[in-house]
């Protein structure tokens, strides 16, 4: 005889739903020109005291442009969901460039940064195209479009 209690008894599993988010209107260009200009912010607010020491430009200076730029930056990587801010980001490269005018070394961080900032516009622009061709090519498949 057999009671509710035997471990014998097959216990019915359950078996978790999986929700599947689409991620069609999550973009790449966002968060690598993000990252580029916190890390280009930080960057900048260290090029102070080389201004300064190395540059010979005065802290009243020196300073302000550093430090300038650096909250611009920052403050740019949260604005990244309009358009302007992208736009806004070549502009912040040329000012870096700008910024070799006092200090020679300062050129050398500004190409860097302004290849990284190119270099993520267009490799987010093809990740875009790619991935809404794979998107629109998994619609097709799922009659959904």
């Amino acid at each position: 005889m057999t009671t509710p209690d035997d471990h014998d008894a097959e216990v019915p599993i359950a078996v978790p739903q999986i929700a599947y988010t689409d991620d069609r209107d999550k973009s790449p260009r966002r968060g690598m020109a993000a990252a580029i200009l916190v890390l280009q912010g930080i960057t900048l607010g260290l090029v102070a005291p080389v201004m300064i020491s190395v540059g010979d430009v005065s802290a009243k200076v020196a300073v302000p442009l550093a430090v300038g730029l650096c909250l611009i930056c920052i403050l740019l990587s949260g604005m990244l969901r309009h358009r302007w801010a992208y736009a806004a980001g070549w502009l912040v490269q040329v000012a870096t460039l700008a910024l070799a005018i006092w200090v020679h070394l300062v050129l050398v961080l500004a190409i860097v940064f302004l290849a990284l900032w190119w270099g993520a516009m267009a490799l987010s622009t093809k990740i875009e195209r790619e991935k809404a061709a794979a998107y629109a090519e998994w619609d097709r498949l799922q009659g959904n479009g």
